[in-house]
């Protein structure tokens, strides 16, 4: 069997209860042969960004994030749409690694699950495209309507998401294997 890949799985939402963490988590549960997963939910540790701070003088939780994606053989990317965009919390992380290289031909999976996310889908692969990353439509998913796709347990319930979830996986894992 080949090693394991370690791959750094970045949250897009702020809440608690969010249900893009849950599907990261599940995304963990079925990949445990395949990959090392560092799950970062935690967007509000990071200091507002300061482009005077940026390049020579990053802050301590910066250069550990940073640090953590680019010791990583790829990334994911798991957001909510918030007001038809992405979260100000991952923009400012996103921007915070903009000065570096990090991100450059960095294999990488978007996933926005919300309620409607089309337009934040949209933002989130025009982002990461212009900070260089890797991805292909195969390594994005977008999943509408993610509240009512798991049950109380937090489940994944929905077959449809289930299959799309699965070929993400195996698309993602070509990709970071390349």
């Amino acid at each position: 069997m080949s090693e394991k890949k370690n791959i750094f799985a970045i949250i897009g939402s702020a809440s608690a209860n969010s249900s893009n963490l849950k599907l990261v988590e599940k995304i963990a549960s079925l990949t445990t042969d395949i990959f090392d997963l560092t799950i970062f939910s935690d967007l509000k540790s990071l200091p507002h960004f300061d482009p005077e701070l940026s390049a020579d003088n990053p802050p301590r939780q910066i250069k550990e994030f940073r640090n953590n994606i680019e010791q990583a053989d790829g990334i994911i990317i798991c957001t909510p749409e918030y007001v038809f965009s992405i979260p100000s919390g991952l923009k400012n992380a996103i921007e915070w690694c903009i000065a570096t290289t990090i991100f450059e031909n960095k294999p990488s999976g978007l996933i926005t699950a919300s309620a409607n996310g089309e337009k934040g889908h949209e933002e989130l692969q025009l982002i990461m495209k212009t900070a260089m990353v890797k991805f292909k439509n195969e390594t994005t998913l977008l999943i509408q309507g993610v509240k009512g796709k798991f049950d109380t347990e937090n489940n994944l319930i929905d077959t449809k998401t289930t299959e799309e979830l699965n070929g993400f996986i195996n698309e993602f894992n070509k990709l970071v294997r390349q």
